[in-house]
């Protein structure tokens, strides 16, 4: 595997993991903390986007690093999962 697609695959696992990571920061600003006028009461009370980041970037090495060892191994061949072969 080139570098370029492996770049490509993982930067692919990173943006999917948001949906992964996302929903477990879901304390509501009414629990905890007063609200700013304007703001949606299902809106997290604390933002911590350096976190959030944090965590996708993890789950997405993990996520890469078993779709590498598959495709090392052959269980993920591209041939046999694109139907060429």
């Amino acid at each position: 595997m080139k570098w370029t697609s492996a770049l490509a695959i993982f930067t692919l696992f990173w943006v999917f993991s948001a949906f992964f990571v996302l929903p477990f920061h879901g304390r509501r600003s009414g629990d905890e903390a007063p609200q700013v006028a304007g703001q949606d009461h299902g809106a997290p009370a604390v933002f911590r986007p350096k976190r959030i980041l944090a965590q996708m970037t993890i789950s997405a090495a993990v996520c890469f690093v078993l779709y590498y060892i598959a495709y090392v191994n052959g269980w993920a061949d591209p041939n046999v999962l694109s139907g060429r072969a």
